[in-house]
């Protein structure tokens, strides 16, 4: 008979404690045995990781189809007349990015490719990426992205979360639902609406303008709580050339929310469906200082605006 080296105590206390012994190295059990239980315990994180890659890919379907529906039905044209008692910077920005009698669409879908940066002004880390996007100011918005080299990493950024995963199965990055969140998040997707969505920046309940320069106009967009104020500079035909605004953001040393410039150069803008748009985009804090880092450089593959039901241009 073999006779087992374990304590008689803690033979008497079952196999749970035996495992404990090994651990302690009380009890020379082979390695083997050990590794039933440190694989139920892998296959179950693993497992709960999966379901909640899932959950947050349902979540992400679930937005763009919400955001999409904001799409206006029946459409209707955009004319001068509309924004005729603007203030002139304001007129002359309408008049350029949005031609006479195109439909009035706020809504806008964006793929683009280019370089994000996960470092800083000294040591940028840029890599390769390709997202897409979808922009309906002031319900929200969704940006899904994926790095196309190094490490892959792969999420989306909304009013409502920033979630990003590494293997597609580790998270790295899940924040959201207060109050911080939602106010930067709320700057930056009106920014980016006076960049590619300017049709929800038409005056009405909730926007306004203002000529905050010769060449510059402000647009206020307020929702709920939420309130941002956007400066676009214009050129002498009314080409967005520059957007600037004090964002929400805890993008510094401290990792302290405070409000701090952010902003965008823009370029190669290109006419789609009576819209002149910028297929070149440089973004990031600190716009406009000496520690300003474009974090986001995009070149447009494509700009769509979604069919609402009943659109006539199906």
């Amino acid at each position: 008979m073999v006779r087992s080296s374990m304590p008689a105590a803690a033979r008497g206390f079952g196999a749970s404690s035996e495992l404990a012994l090994v651990f302690l190295g009380h009890c020379r059990r082979p390695a083997m045995a050990v590794y039933p239980a440190v694989w139920i315990i892998a296959l179950v994180l693993f497992t709960a990781l999966v379901v909640v890659r899932l959950w947050d890919a349902r979540a992400n379907r679930l937005e763009w189809r919400r955001l999409a529906s904001r799409q206006p039905a029946p459409l209707r044209c955009f004319h001068k007349a509309l924004v005729a008692h603007l203030p002139e910077p304001a007129r002359r920005y309408f008049a350029y990015v949005i031609t006479e009698g195109a439909p009035i669409l706020p809504v806008t879908e964006i793929g683009m490719r280019g370089r994000f940066g996960l470092g800083d002004k000294r040591q940028p880390r840029y890599q390769a990426m390709e997202a897409r996007q979808i922009l309906a100011a002031p319900a929200g918005f969704l940006w899904k992205m994926r790095t196309r080299e190094g490490l892959p990493i792969a999420g989306s950024d909304s009013g409502r979360w920033t979630r990003f995963w590494l293997l597609g199965v580790i998270p790295v990055a899940r924040l959201g639902g207060d109050a911080d969140h939602a106010r930067s998040a709320f700057g930056r997707y009106i920014g980016e609406s006076t960049i590619w969505s300017p049709a929800a920046l038409l005056p009405g309940p909730g926007v306004s303008w203002d000529a905050a320069g010769p060449d510059t106009a402000r647009v206020t967009v307020s929702q709920g709580d939420l309130s941002q104020s956007v400066d676009v500079e214009i050129d002498q035909d009314g080409c967005p050339m520059r957007v600037s605004f004090l964002r929400w953001s805890n993008a510094n040393p401290e990792r302290t929310h405070r409000l701090q410039p952010f902003g965008a150069i823009l370029s190669d803008f290109r006419e789609v469906e009576g819209y002149r748009l910028p297929h070149h985009v440089e973004a990031g804090n600190l716009f406009g200082t000496d520690a300003y880092f474009p974090f986001f450089i995009a070149e447009v593959t494509a700009i769509a605006f979604p069919r609402a039901a009943g659109d006539p241009r199906d």
